[in-house]
């Protein structure tokens, strides 16, 4: 008996024999449809994926160019993808690698620039790169462990599950860390810039 199909979104979605929808990427890698799989990857995980590079790394460039080596390790990787999480955590978690590759070789983070708003109008713009600056100055006081899980958590939006399998931690510790993280980045931030 073979799975069934069912379309919508434009993906057909297999259906395993339990009668549990299967992640069509996850159909396509199992079918050897890897360039099928890292198109739909890029498609559906690319901007999950370029949030959370630039949140670890500062610096849209360095994230657009993790994002693509992201995605080229995964296509390499399809081959030996066993599924045992989802698709986007195996992705997440394969970025993270690239991040703190990226922060190891050149060992200093780049500031965005920001531009002094020359009107009222563009204030809350400036407010919001302010309180950005202040949040990305607060995770690089992190020991690189929190700041990964807090990026994980609240810029990739995994669940606690998906970070422990991102991180290869079980699900409490995972937990912990994000607690702890959270405590430790209040500590260091401006309380004006913490709501």
């Amino acid at each position: 008996m073979t799975p069934e199909a069912h379309v919508g979104d434009g993906m057909e979605t297999a259906v395993a024999m339990t009668g549990e929808p299967v992640d069509p990427i996850v159909a396509m890698i199992r079918d050897g449809q890897h360039r099928d799989a890292l198109s739909a990857c890029a498609k559906a995980h690319g901007p999950i994926l370029g949030r959370l590079c630039m949140a670890l790394l500062g610096s849209q460039a360095d994230a657009d160019e993790a994002t693509q080596e992201t995605l080229l390790r995964a296509h390499r990787g399809m081959g030996s993808y066993r599924a045992e999480g989802s698709v986007k955590a195996w992705l997440c978690g394969i970025a993270r690698h690239v991040c703190a590759h990226t922060l190891e070789t050149r060992r200093k983070q780049r500031e965005l620039l920001e531009v002094v708003p020359a009107s009222e109008a563009e204030h809350d713009q400036f407010a919001i790169r302010r309180r950005s600056r202040a949040i990305r100055e607060g995770l690089a006081k992190l020991k690189p462990t929190e700041r990964e899980a807090l990026v994980l958590r609240y810029v990739a939006d995994l669940s606690h599950r998906e970070i422990a399998l991102a991180c290869n931690l079980d699900e409490p510790t995972a937990r912990k860390r994000i607690s702890r993280a959270l405590a430790r980045l209040r500590s260091v931030m401006p309380e004006q810039e913490i709501e």
